[in-house]
């Protein structure tokens, strides 16, 4: 398998000194310059997902904001899960004591088994340890499997403002409520508590260094007209559907009329990729589609999800060689999206983002230079 550490090295490295003129480092770029780099569950290219140690070595990679997914435990208290059904990423279908607790569940509409957050105390939830969610793409990171344990929002902002003081910057917290309809029909609802714990942490202003985002446009509304947020929000979209219970689709929220609706209460949308820059149907990456332009008209940031740097994710003509499992060219999709017009990423591997960034800015420059001769 291609060598992470030499593409990261060689390639990537190249990519910044041709920019430059000079050798590139991740790990000494300006943290905060230019667009964001949103640190996606963690650094969860190099850890499993939403783990403590999976947020602190993101930081330390340059990322300047953390990725929390927030699900809610059976006594009401906010976890960091990707979903509420927790068999991909913790050992929990290894563990005969709770064997009784798996279930089917309607999701948002969809039936899941599996075991489920809201089905345990957090105490209970604290005997499990988290495990790698792609074993198959990210053998590595099975390494850390059983290591460590389901972390508590407030567990990661008070990692946040440590990192901050380590690392002498600030290190911002980018919450998402996932599937917030679903946990209020429990009667777990996600806004409340998160609400309350950014206010205790300091957070709850405009200029904190935190977002919040929903895949739910109803959601977002209520956190800004009736519990008192003041975070800035991001909504979140797909190229496919709409949220959950809403007559609206995403494709219609994304209208030049919809986007000035959604300033009145969002500042931002995360988009998928494809969403930004389109791919042409052999797979190859294509133009930008105009949806920078349209939000930023609207008043609105773009933060597009998810970059990863596996030749599995990537643009066709971006893969170097045949196994899904290697990186391939993730700097040069990065740029392009860069060089596009979005205000952040959303990744996996938050070096590889805060190297694109650099290289991004290089040929930014160097164009306003060619530009004045």
């Amino acid at each position: 398998m291609t060598s992470r550490r030499r593409l990261l090295g060689s390639g990537a490295a190249a990519a910044v000194a041709a920019a430059v003129g000079v050798p590139g480092d991740p790990a000494t770029a300006a943290p905060g310059a230019g667009p964001l780099v949103i640190a996606h569950r963690g650094a969860c290219g190099y850890r499993p997902e939403h783990t403590l140690a999976g947020y602190a070595l993101a930081a330390r990679l340059g990322a300047d904001y953390l990725e929390p997914d927030l699900v809610a435990t059976g006594d009401g208290v906010l976890v960091a899960r990707h979903e509420p059904e927790i068999s991909g990423t913790t050992d929990v279908a290894r563990r005969p004591q709770f064997a009784d607790r798996r279930r089917t569940v309607v999701l948002d509409g969809v039936p899941v088994t599996g075991w489920f957050t809201h089905d345990f105390t957090l105490a209970e939830l604290r005997t499990l340890r988290a495990v790698e969610r792609l074993p198959r793409l990210r053998q590595h990171n099975t390494l850390y499997d059983g290591r460590f344990t389901v972390p508590t929002f407030v567990e990661v902002l008070d990692l946040r403002a440590r990192l901050s003081r380590e690392l002498r910057r600030p290190v911002g917290v980018y919450p998402e409520t996932k599937h917030p309809t679903y946990f209020r029909s429990l009667g777990l609802p996600l806004e409340e508590p998160l609400v309350a714990a950014l206010r205790r942490a300091g957070l709850n202003r405009p200029a904190a260094p935190a977002y919040v985002q929903s895949f739910e446009a109803a959601n977002l509304r209520r956190l800004r007209r009736e519990l008192g947020l003041r975070t800035p929000t991001v909504f979140l979209t797909s190229a496919a559907g709409g949220p959950y219970g809403d007559s609206r689709s995403y494709a219609d929220y994304l209208t030049p009329a919809g986007l000035v609706d959604l300033s009145g209460y969002v500042d931002g949308i995360g988009p998928a990729k494809d969403q930004v820059i389109a791919r042409r149907p052999d797979g190859t990456l294509g133009a930008p589609t105009g949806l920078v332009a349209a939000a930023h008209q609207a008043g609105l940031m773009v933060h597009p999800y998810t970059f990863r740097a596996e030749n599995e994710f990537l643009p066709a003509d971006l893969r170097c060689g045949a196994d899904p499992r290697d990186f391939g060219r993730a700097v040069a999709e990065q740029v392009a999206f860069l060089r596009a017009g979005v205000d952040g990423l959303f990744t996996d591997q938050p070096d590889i983002a805060v190297l694109a960034r650099t290289a991004a800015g290089a040929h930014h420059r160097a164009d306003g230079a060619d530009a004045g001769n």
